[in-house]
């Protein structure tokens, strides 16, 4: 009997992906660290990992850090399927497709901050969705409503700064002695 070999290449794109989401989902781990004194409010720290993913490399890669994320994290926080997954997925799905939807607005009015806030809107509208379909009557959703969407518009504006903040920040290329990106190169 012949053993069979199975080699999948691996390209320079899925590295880059493989090393975002690891990011976005340590990300993920220390914001499930972090007390809450709302259920279900987080600031999002990995939206922005999939934000600058979305500038920088487009939708598609974007798509993969988030499934990724929410996937490994929900193995990772033992909450793999239990409901918790299911609000983080029904989330960034949405979240998802409002940011390919905005892909066709006029990029010249939209920042990386009205972009995120977009996104937390998204992500939020989603997770609420869910929860209205399989957990709460619509009436308690409404009182929530305007908890949510603070939290939303807050997060999403600051991840969106942050966002900006990075983007602005001059990142090495290989090889280069990060004195010369501070401008303090002796010599």
């Amino acid at each position: 009997m012949t053993r069979s070999v199975i080699e999948l290449p691996v390209h320079a794109d899925d590295r880059r992906i493989a090393r975002l989401a690891a990011l976005a989902i340590g990300l993920t781990l220390a914001e499930a660290a972090l007390p809450s004194p709302v259920p279900g409010v987080k600031p999002g720290l990995a939206n922005i990992v999939i934000l600058l993913v979305l500038l920088q490399y487009g939708w598609r890669a974007a798509a993969w850090v988030s499934g990724l994320r929410v996937l490994a994290g929900g193995l990772l926080l033992g909450s793999l399927f239990a409901p918790g997954f299911w609000l983080s997925a029904a989330g960034a799905l949405v979240s998802l497709s409002v940011l390919a939807l905005a892909r066709y607005l006029p990029s010249r009015h939209f920042s990386p901050v009205s972009l995120s806030v977009l996104a937390a809107f998204g992500h939020i509208g989603g997770q609420l969705a869910l929860v209205g379909i399989w957990l709460l009557p619509a009436a308690a959703l409404i009182k929530l409503l305007p908890v949510f969407a603070a939290a939303a518009l807050v997060f999403g504006t600051v991840n969106g700064l942050i966002v900006i903040r990075m983007l602005a920040t001059p990142t090495p290329e290989p090889g280069m002695s990060p004195d010369i990106l501070a401008g303090t190169r002796k010599g």
